[in-house]
Parts: structure tokens; C-alpha cells; sequence
């Protein structure tokens, strides 16, 4: 059982309906109520009635509201208690797996004589699930892209952000031993398209921003998804399509000649990298190392 199925749970019993639910905890609605079946199927109990209109819960499932509650205050209780029991400083680290590859080492490391010996532990995962566990007080930072305006689930009182790089979309193609992209957009035929799901984070940029700005006369067929960055990455290598690439993940394969940026009319997208943190916390060594972030990019709260 996981513990966010708990924390679906209580939502749906406080929003009464699996939309509205499902939208609280920044998640689709068919992915939602897979999560509902999924802890029903663990308990072995029917906890939704779905015969009805609106949503409700059984019988059951009215007496499981008040035990999943419990069950959430209990599991953060025993978190709290054994992180109290740690005697060395640490900074837990939140992120998209793109720029935990790309960027935070590279980051981290110039910022070593600030950390010192506190230890750094870095969560990597798809936007949701790492905003989930950041939003749940689980650890100290969220490292992210923003395409624009800051994200809107995280634009609440309770938390700040700074910006502490950027990064660039571009769209790339292996190349041929003559320099020029294996991928053409300029014949006839669909380019071969290496792209990410639609549902998640990167996926909705390159749909929104370079997908649907492309001329109709050039066509493209997508021949393999990826939530993964490296994984499109590793496949434009090897030369199976047209894939948009976070910049300083493929600064080697440039370098090299491995891939070659596409050009109009095919668009880039310009990243923005944001550190979110919760304004108030206990842990002296995040407040020291945000304080020094600030006077390092000489900017305030947004």
C-alpha cells in the first residue's frame, strides 16, 4: 500500500467527488481513480459506491475515513520522530530527473565549501510525484523547470521560489557522416518524432509551444515516448528521430557531432530553473543555505 492512496482517499471524502479530488492532489482524474481501486483492492473492501450519484462512499468506506487518517498523522509522527534522532545537518532535495542529471551536480558542486560536510540527498522523479513528496513536507527543496510563470500548484503563501538557472528545449537529429541531420524536415515525408507522454511535464511543452507551431505541410510520426529525457536522448543517438532535449543534457553529443540542433521552423523553448522551499522550517542549515543562494543571484521571494 502506498501512502498517497490514503491521502486520495480523505480527499475524495473531503471534496466529494472524483474531479474536484483528483484536481486537489494535481493528478488526472483516470489516474486518480486508479489510485482509489488500487487501495480497495489492497484492503479486499469495496470503500466507493459507484452505482451512485454523487460520489459515495460505502458503508465501510465512511468507517475507513477516520483509520486512514489516523494512518497518515501516525506515518508523518514516526517520520518526525526518527528524523529527530539524526545528529548530522542534511539537505533533502526534491527534483524533475532532467535537471537532477544536467544541472544539480554541476550546481552542487560549486556550492561545496557552503555545504561542507552536511549531506545532500537528491529524490528524482516525474514533476508530480516529486512535488507530491515535496508538498507532503518530506524534504527541504524542489528543484524544477518553468517554460513561463512559476508553477501553479506551488504559487501558495507557504512557499517561495528563486531562480537559480535556465536551460533551453531544442529539437535535435542524429547526424550523417556527410554533417547533415539524418532527420530532414524539409522532404516529403513525416519526420520520425521521439517524444515524451502527453501528460507529463515536458511532453505539455513541446505540445504546446513546439508541436503545435510547426507549418502544416511538414508532417511528423512519433515512433517512441519517453517520460525520460536520457531515454529520448540515448534513441536521437542512435539515430530513430527528431526528439526535443533539455540543452545541457546533450552538451557532449553536440560537442561531437553526435546531435545537431534543428532550426526554424522548428521552435526551442527557453527553461527557467527554480528552487522552491516552505518559507518557515526548523532545520537552521536550510535557512543558511537559502540566505546564501539569495545574496549568490542577487534576488528576493517570488
Amino acid at each position: 500500500m502506498e501512502l498517497k492512496w490514503l491521502k486520495d482517499f480523505v480527499a475524495l471524502s473531503e471534496h466529494g467527488s472524483f474531479s474536484k479530488a483528483a484536481e486537489a492532489r494535481f493528478v488526472t482524474q483516470p489516474a486518480f481513480s486508479r489510485r482509489i481501486r488500487s487501495l480497495e483492492n489492497w484492503l479486499g473492501i469495496t470503500l466507493v459506491d459507484r452505482g451512485k450519484y454523487p460520489t459515495t462512499l460505502t458503508v465501510t468506506g465512511l468507517v475507513f475515513v477516520e483509520e486512514a487518517k489516523r494512518m497518515i498523522h501516525d506515518t508523518y509522527q514516526v517520520r518526525k520522530r526518527l528524523q529527530g534522532q539524526e545528529s548530522r545537518q542534511c539537505l533533502v532535495f526534491f527534483s524533475q530527473h532532467s535537471p537532477a542529471v544536467s544541472f544539480f551536480p554541476h550546481w552542487i558542486r560549486t556550492l561545496e565549501p557552503l555545504v561542507s560536510t552536511t549531506l545532500v540527498k537528491l529524490n528524482a522523479g516525474n514533476l508530480h510525484d516529486v512535488m507530491e513528496s515535496f508538498m507532503a513536507g518530506m524534504g527541504d527543496f524542489l528543484l524544477t523547470f518553468s517554460s513561463g510563470e512559476n508553477i501553479t500548484e506551488l504559487a501558495r503563501n507557504d512557499t517561495i521560489c528563486i531562480q537559480v538557472g535556465t536551460d533551453k528545449l531544442v529539437p535535435v537529429s542524429a547526424v550523417n557522416t556527410n554533417g547533415t541531420p539524418l532527420h530532414s524536415i524539409e522532404n516529403q515525408l513525416p519526420f520520425k518524432l521521439l517524444t515524451y507522454p502527453d501528460d507529463s511535464y515536458l511532453g505539455r511543452i513541446v505540445k504546446e509551444q513546439c508541436l503545435s507551431k510547426i507549418p502544416p505541410d511538414i508532417q511528423y510520426t512519433p515512433v517512441c515516448e519517453n517520460a525520460l529525457a536520457e531515454g529520448l536522448k540515448a534513441m536521437a543517438t542512435e539515430g530513430c528521430g527528431v526528439a526535443w532535449l533539455p540543452l545541457s543534457l546533450i552538451q557532449y553529443e553536440l560537442q561531437n557531432k553526435q546531435l545537431m540542433i534543428l532550426t526554424s521552423p522548428l521552435q526551442a523553448v527557453e527553461l527557467k530553473i527554480l528552487l522552491y522551499r516552505f518559507r518557515h522550517t526548523v532545520k537552521p542549515e536550510v535557512d543558511l543555505f537559502w540566505n546564501y543562494l539569495l545574496e549568490l543571484y542577487n534576488h528576493g521571494y517570488s
